[in-house]
């Protein structure tokens, strides 16, 4: 079967979305040194301090183009300790989460929730993604809409209890079970 002349344009226009989205991750890597990340850290210092949240505010740069800023909320003793001969205890160390703006690979930013654990006591939740933009897509306003998510995050993990219903459990007749329709 010979090759047409649609197949050609067919292949061309993608061949063209492959260059433009490999020029948008050299911009986008552009627009990250030249001030995006200045901006996020600027923007989580101010809001962390008129809202009075004890954290520190971090730019981690071990690999190039890949730079992350990471507002922390620390570690501390957790409360909790072993026992560590006849009369000595250890404390065990919590890390109290982390809200994440990661350039990835492509020059977009990742941000995402590190959710507190506490060393020794069972495995720690997997990272929440809160979303992934392009350098342009993150304005002023979303900095606080993901201190905020981040603050009810972390909240709701240091009040964890099984008050919450099961989503799956309703009031009245079961609704976690399949039923087989009749024939």
């Amino acid at each position: 079967m010979p090759i047409t002349e649609q197949d050609i344009l067919n292949l061309k226009r993608k061949v063209d979305r492959y260059k433009e989205v490999l020029d948008n991750t050299r911009n986008y890597r552009t627009l990250w040194q030249k001030g995006l990340r200045k901006t996020i850290v600027e923007q989580l210092t101010e809001l962390t301090k008129s809202v009075g949240l004890d954290c520190t505010i971090e730019e981690r740069n071990d690999i190039e183009n890949l730079e992350t800023v990471v507002l922390s909320l620390g570690h501390t003793e957790s409360g909790l300790g072993e026992p560590v001969g006849s009369d000595l205890r250890r404390s065990l160390i919590k890390q109290n989460g982390s809200l994440v703006y990661q350039q990835l690979f492509n020059g977009k930013i990742l941000v995402l929730v590190n959710f507190p654990f506490i060393e020794k006591y069972g495995e720690p939740q997997p990272p929440k993604t809160i979303a992934i933009y392009r350098p342009e897509e993150l304005k002023d306003p979303y900095f606080q809409r993901h201190l905020e998510t981040f603050v009810s995050d972390i909240t709701a993990w240091e009040d964890y209890d099984d008050d919450a219903p099961e989503p799956n459990q309703r009031i009245g007749f079961k609704m976690n079970f399949e039923q087989e329709l009749p024939k």
